[in-house]
């Protein structure tokens, strides 16, 4: 019955253009950083690149999110896709430093439009009681462009040119439009638009979420921009396998576990998520061959597949009905996660080497566990007794 209610026919169709929209941006993490250093880039600037994407996602998505208030997600994500199919088709003439940056930073505004408008699409249709499974499935479309998208990204530059990579890219991106364009048109309701301008563009409510967030897209933001080089050093010629097993892990995970995020407190759910985060980077630090990248990937799948599901659902219960700013305030907080990990560990890694990179990695996650048990656990047990 929960499913009946869960898989409507927009939801379907949220769920397809979802994968051909994360396909690029999957394609796009183990071929970006290699193309790169083709090009003669250092590893602070390949970070700084890479990390462009969602830092200049970021800055929209606090606007976004208030302006979904009104409705009108449908709009925004056709924007998206439209803004993903010019930028991967920049990629055929942007050259390191400027002009790559400045298609990094249209694609990450692409990034912003689709993203907090497909959320917040999928929050708004889906049934109260089933938020958590509906958002662990929801998932499920990302983590099957994250299955295929890496693996067929470096296939594609191993037997073809970087161009035939970004002409599909372009391809995947208005696909994701004409899926787009198929769902419902809403109603935009104007009649209140002074209650939406007296909103704020960051929801408060929604800060512990989003800070956990943070941390672990800081993680998944150095891992993602610097693990293909790594791979690569060890003689790992396809890097795209450690994340293709990543992603079978987080569909396995999410597809027989979606129901636990309804029938646990959201702290139970993220003490061990963030556990495996840090055990996963650590063992990072000394796996040098494919057998152990693919434990690591296990591990850190394993984390992982519920830890963002309960991050949004997380903001989302304490947001009340602002669910728009909520969600922008989330995806801003992982976006600046994801850009700042990329870079700060890319100078890092350039001082040092890549298992110092990583055990700092481990130790991120362990401030993230450290704030979630002292700051949202005692923190909130200490405010009920007030």
């Amino acid at each position: 019955m929960a499913l009946r209610q869960i898989l409507t026919r927009d939801f379907v169709l949220i769920c397809f253009a979802q994968v051909a929209f994360s396909s690029v941006f999957f394609i796009l993490i183990p071929t970006i950083p290699i193309y790169l250093q083709q090009l003669g880039s250092t590893e602070a600037g390949i970070g700084v690149l890479v990390g462009a994407l969602s830092v200049s996602s970021l800055v929209l998505r606090p606007f976004i999110g208030r302006a979904l208030l009104k409705g009108g997600e449908k709009n925004f994500m056709i924007a998206g896709t439209l803004l993903y199919a010019i930028s991967s088709a920049g990629y055929l003439i942007a050259k390191p430093f400027w002009p790559f940056f400045i298609v990094r930073v249209l694609q990450g505004i692409g990034l912003a439009l689709f993203a907090t408008s497909s959320f917040t699409l999928v929050t708004r249709i889906s049934p109260a009681a089933h938020r958590g499974q509906s958002l662990s499935y929801f998932y499920l479309a990302i983590n099957i462009a994250f299955a295929l998208a890496p693996s067929f990204g470096m296939t594609l530059i191993n037997y073809f040119k970087f161009y035939i990579l970004f002409i599909v890219c372009v391809g995947l991106s208005l696909g994701s439009l004409f899926i787009t364009l198929k769902l419902r048109s809403e109603e935009v309701d104007s009649s209140d638009n002074q209650s939406i301008k007296d909103q704020p563009f960051l929801s408060r409510k929604a800060l512990p979420p989003a800070i956990m967030a943070f941390w672990g897209s800081f993680i998944w933001g150095a891992v993602t921009a610097f693990f293909p080089l790594y791979a690569l050093h060890h003689g790992v010629s396809n890097p795209g396998l450690f994340f293709a097993v990543l992603a079978i892990t987080l569909i396995s995970a999410r597809g027989f576990g979606g129901k636990i995020l309804d029938q646990y407190s959201r702290e139970k759910i993220l003490f061990p998520c963030l556990v495996a985060q840090i055990i996963a980077m650590a063992l990072l630090a000394f796996s040098s061959n494919l057998p152990m990248f693919f434990l690591v990937a296990v591990i850190w799948g394993l984390g992982n597949a519920f830890l963002y599901p309960t991050l949004v659902a997380y903001a989302i219960d304490l947001s009340g009905s602002s669910h728009g700013p909520a969600i922008g305030t989330y995806t801003a907080f992982s976006d600046f996660g994801a850009g700042t990990g990329a870079a700060i560990m890319g100078v890092i890694l350039q001082l040092t080497n890549y298992p110092i990179m990583f055990l700092c990695l481990s130790l991120t996650g362990g401030l993230n566990l450290f704030y979630l048990y002292f700051f949202v656990i005692k923190g909130r047990k200490q405010y009920a007794h007030l």
